[in-house]
């Protein structure tokens, strides 16, 4: 699925979905899934690289902020939201 997506190998997680037509790979957070799909950015997908300790379903404190990424259908990633 990754690979059908164009989601390159350095924003893999463990898990990808495909939600409301947008790509979401790893434990990006229920409330920043919620805003795409209300105001339909022109992404192909989010991503939340790795596992970081904090982020939802993972274990552990959060150390750092999380930073969600958006990408589009040139490749092009940006952070879309910070926690």
């Amino acid at each position: 699925m990754k690979e059908t997506y164009g989601i390159p190998k350095e924003l893999g997680s463990c898990h990808t979905a495909e939600v409301g037509g947008y790509i979401v790979e790893g434990h990006v957070p229920g409330d920043i899934i919620a805003e795409v799909l209300r105001e339909k950015p022109d992404i192909v997908g989010l991503a939340l690289p790795g596992m970081p300790a904090g982020a939802p379903g993972m274990g552990g404190s959060k150390r750092d902020p999380i930073e969600v990424l958006a990408i589009n259908e040139e490749g092009r990633v940006w952070v879309y939201a910070r926690r």
